[in-house]
């Protein structure tokens, strides 16, 4: 019998190695015949394990996934074994199971009586979902029927208690996860839009109350199984998990082209699952609702053919558009084949209205809507507008023209961001849902620009370059033109849509990385602008597309620097003049500081939370609301001392200007105003910072050694390995003292340190720097000169960032 047991196992082992190793085999066959052929296997154990033991009245089941006939490499085998007897069944399932446990297969079982199993399905809504979908492996066939049947029977009878239970389950779930459709490394089967969303639309449809849309809804399905398929293999695990070092060879092995393509696919297969478990438990929740009210309606109307006693009352929205229990649905006397502005008309009524578009609705228009004409007319374009300037409710409305193809059937150009993922920690979405996102912010600054239809209409454009090669700005103002035209706006009008695309890194770039009081500054922003009507359009862009892009690309900080930039060339738009540099006065904290250090000769500092943030109510050691103000005479290589001091503090650096005076007219005092920001935890003492500044200047304190001490203490794991840095020199007018040398480097402790160190040995001055961190990318910019105090020749300066990059890498 021992032998018998093992040669199944071996022939089973063999065999299940053979299945899973023919690349040429994939997909939902080789899910139903690994599960097939684990059956087969299964049932000769069950066999065996009773003639063994002498049991009867037992049957074995396969739930979950196991039960639906779909076996991933690396999926858990869900057992249910069923007996009807009062008399022990250990000795059969230890039979059965260490078998299995001696092939190292993972096993999720339990071992009832079917009223045990019955009580345990209405105690936990998991095991019940389980058994819903019970599928009989071996022993009595009527002992599983008749559980399924009646747990089946039960997930009816409760549907109404039950159902809400579930969407709670899956909102917890998807508030936990997050959704599929836009994470980097997402989990396939826990994430929003996954498969246990899959599942749970398979049990409401179980319960007879709803259904989801069918259209597309088992491909989706399918693609993340095929995916999660090829992640088992070529990781060796049991995992639903995504991870980024492991996308190129699970997109390999599917025959995609790169990682890129394999996300692609895996957002829209996540999307058309949310979409339709969106829609399902949208009617979940309208059923619900009529079966409560149904015995009220009859008491009040007392037979009457009233609205609440069964005609559902239609409220009108727009011409062919009216409300109907909750959702935006098209009029009766509506014809989409005559009405070619219909789609957009129910679309912005739906979003104005804060209604969500009825699928039936939508798949309506994208059945029999008439194209329409080119250039669009007006209507189009105001209802576009419209549907743009609705804000929040926008997203679920475009979700919706979307999931049946009217998107891009309006705007051909959007198939090139559909769900293009965008591999940066700073972004929250991909492409196309950032453009909806941004048009969602702008609706809330509409009342700042003079031309809100031009702010909505480039918040939708600008990034949609980034579906085509080369710079996605350049790639951007060309499509953006030609969209414009399409939809119907003047040929002025295009080329302000085109410029505010070309240009919508511009002011953020600008007032992150150069120097605001450099007249050059200004007059180069100024003329790529042109018209003060141009640069509230753009300022308005630019916050909305940092608000829409995430937390890290917006702050108080940021938003200062903006303003002051586009207060600047605000005037010098209304002037047609810049003002000269002047020499910055200090302030008499700023003289008070530089006359101790003149006087002492070591550093003087003071330390406190910055005015912004104070009035904001920030606590003071939070990003962006410090200001770090350091006296000291000056040095070489002052730059990376203090910027290694402040490492060693914890404190990151966010803004710096440096500058020399002569306070006392006996010798330059290097005046350094920062604005700092600590990792974690509260700001160290100021005594304790100007201790170790002092330490590091007359060289007693280790910097090097120090930093490598707490990497040492405090490994960091071990993660993908980031692009090398790379410095470049600004075009010669960016400014007219110095030269402007740019690095982007992957963000690390004592990075600017590093930076410090590295210029100072290529023999220049430091005379002030921008620091921007986004994420985990830091771009910085430092405003050099050679010992002349003049900006450097451009050979120079090229030699300058090549050293630069060299120390770096």
């Amino acid at each position: 019998m021992t032998d018998s047991v093992e040669a199944q196992d071996d022939s089973y082992a063999a065999a299940r190695l053979r299945l899973l190793t023919q690349e040429a085999r994939s997909g939902p066959p080789r899910r139903a015949e690994l599960a097939a052929l684990t059956d087969r296997w299964l049932a000769g154990l069950a066999g065996a394990a009773a003639e063994a033991t002498g049991a009867t009245g037992w049957a074995l089941l396969a739930v979950g996934g196991y039960g639906r006939g779909e076996l991933s490499p690396r999926s858990d085998l869900d057992l249910v074994l069923l007996h009807d007897s009062e008399r022990s069944v250990g000795a059969f399932a230890d039979r059965l199971w260490y078998p299995v446990w001696d092939l190292g297969l993972a096993l999720d079982h339990s071992v009832r009586t079917p009223d045990e199993a019955r009580k345990a399905a209405a105690d936990d809504l998991k095991v019940q979902l389980g058994l819903l979908d019970a599928r009989h492996l071996a022993g009595d066939p009527a002992l599983g029927s008749a559980l399924r049947s009646t747990v089946l029977a039960d997930w009816r009878n409760q549907a109404p208690k039950r159902l809400p239970a579930l969407r709670e389950l899956c909102q917890e779930r998807a508030e936990r996860q997050g959704e599929l459709s836009y994470l980097l490394e997402p989990d396939l089967k826990e994430a929003r839009g996954g498969l246990r969303d899959a599942t749970a639309l398979r049990a409401v449809a179980a319960s007879w109350l709803a259904d989801a849309p069918r259209d597309g809804l088992e491909q989706a399905r399918t693609r993340l199984l095929d995916t999660r398929d090829a992640l088992h293999l070529v990781t060796g695990r049991a995992t639903d998990r995504l991870a980024l070092q492991e996308q190129d060879q699970v997109a390999a092995a599917l025959g995609l082209l790169d990682a890129d393509a394999l996300l692609r696919q895996v957002y829209e297969a996540a999307r058309r699952i949310s979409y339709a478990a969106d829609v399902t438990w949208r009617e979940v929740a309208r059923v619900l609702k009529a079966r409560e009210s149904r015995p009220r309606r009859r008491l009040l109307g007392r037979g009457r053919t009233t609205p609440a006693a069964g005609v559902p009352e239609r409220v009108p929205l727009a011409e062919g558009v009216v409300e109907q229990e909750g959702e935006a649905v098209l009029a009766l006397a509506a014809k989409p084949d005559r009405d070619p502005v219909l789609p957009l008309r129910a679309a912005a009524a739906a979003a104005q209205a804060g209604l969500p578009l009825s699928p039936h609705a939508v798949r309506r228009l994208a059945a029999s809507a008439r194209p329409l004409p080119v250039p669009w007319p007006a209507e189009a374009r105001e209802q576009l507008l419209t549907l743009l300037g609705a804000g929040e409710s926008t997203v679920q409305v475009w979700e919706a023209l979307e999931a049946e193809g009217l998107v891009t059937r309006l705007l051909p150009d959007w198939e090139r961001v559909h769900c293009r993922p965008q591999r940066n920690a700073v972004h929250r979405f991909t492409v196309d849902r950032h453009l909806v996102e941004t048009a969602v912010q702008a609706a809330g600054l509409t009342r700042r620009v003079g031309r809100p239809d031009l702010l909505l209409t480039a918040a939708l454009l600008h990034d949609i370059g980034k579906g085509w090669p080369g710079d996605h700005s350049e790639a951007g103002e060309v499509i953006a033109r030609d969209v414009a035209v399409r939809i119907g706006f003047s040929a002025a009008d295009a080329e302000t849509l085109a410029l505010l695309v070309r240009h919508h890194l511009l002011l953020i770039d600008t007032a992150t990385r150069r120097d605001l009081d450099d007249p050059e500054t200004v007059r180069a922003v100024a003329a790529t602008v042109r018209d003060t009507s141009t640069l509230e359009l753009l300022a308005a862009l630019t916050e909305a597309d940092a608000l829409a892009t995430g937390p890290a690309a917006w702050s108080t900080w940021r938003a200062s620097l903006l303003a002051e930039l586009v207060g600047k060339v605000a005037g010098a738009l209304d002037t047609g003049a810049v003002p000269e540099a002047a020499e910055r006065e200090s302030t008499a904290e700023e003289e008070r500081l530089a006359i101790e250090a003149a006087r002492t000769g070591g550093p003087v500092l003071a330390l406190r939370a910055h005015a912004e943030a104070e009035a904001e109510g920030e606590a003071p050691h939070e990003a962006l609301g410090v200001e770090l103000l350091l006296a000291v005479p000056d040095r070489p290589a002052l730059l990376a001392l203090a910027a290694g001091v402040l490492a060693l503090h914890r404190l990151g650096v966010r803004a710096a200007d440096l500058r020399a005076v002569d306070p006392v007219g006996e010798g330059q005092v290097a005046l350094l105003n920062w604005r700092v920001s600590a990792e974690y935890g509260a700001l160290p003492e100021a005594a304790r910072l100007r201790a170790d500044l002092a330490r590091a200047f007359d060289g007693t304190l280790d910097i090097e050694a120090r930093l490598a001490e707490r990497e040492a203490a405090y490994p960091r794991r071990r993660g993908i390995t980031p692009p090398p840095p790379r410095v470049t020199v600004a075009p010669g007018h960016t400014s007219q003292t110095a030269t402007v040398i740019e690095v982007r480097a992957h963000d690390a402790p004592g990075l600017l340190h590093r930076i410090g160190l590295a210029l100072t040995a290529t023999g220049v001055t430091v005379r002030s720097a921008r620091i921007s961190t986004l994420g985990a990318n830091a771009v910085d910019a430092f405003y050099v000169v050679g010992k002349d105090g003049k900006a450097l020749s451009p050979h120079r300066a090229a030699e300058t960032a090549r050293q630069l990059e060299a120390a770096l890498r």
